[in-house]
């Protein structure tokens, strides 16, 4: 089993959940979350300056059995993608065992 993590645009939200559904990946996890990037200018609005370094967005957490996991991440890649910086990331870990609660049952099969 393979847990992906995705940090994505607020805007591009819709699209990835649409083209997880459409590789049949139906269950995962998701917050707002703010974080820190690579521009460190400031806009100015109406004579207030506002930091740009806060970045808004969108992190999905999604566990998978092995053979979805090629399949989640190009759906991830092509849905989130605008071709400009910040358009997220993208992270893969093992997981060594799940269990579902109500029943006991353990391994991938949880996942179903």
């Amino acid at each position: 089993m393979k847990k992906i993590e995705a940090i994505i645009r607020k805007s591009k939200y819709s699209e990835v959940k649409k083209a997880l559904h459409a590789v049949n990946v139906n269950f995962f996890s998701y917050w707002d979350v703010t974080g820190q990037g690579h521009e460190k200018h400031g806009h100015v609005y109406r004579g207030v300056a506002y930091s740009t370094s806060d970045i808004q967005r969108r992190h999905l957490s999604i566990v998978v059995n092995d053979d979805f996991e090629e399949a989640t991440i190009q759906a991830i890649l092509k849905s989130a993608s605008t071709g400009e910086i910040g358009d997220g990331k993208i992270f893969v870990s093992d997981i060594t065992e799940a269990y579902r609660i109500r029943t006991g049952e353990q391994g991938g099969e949880t996942l179903k």
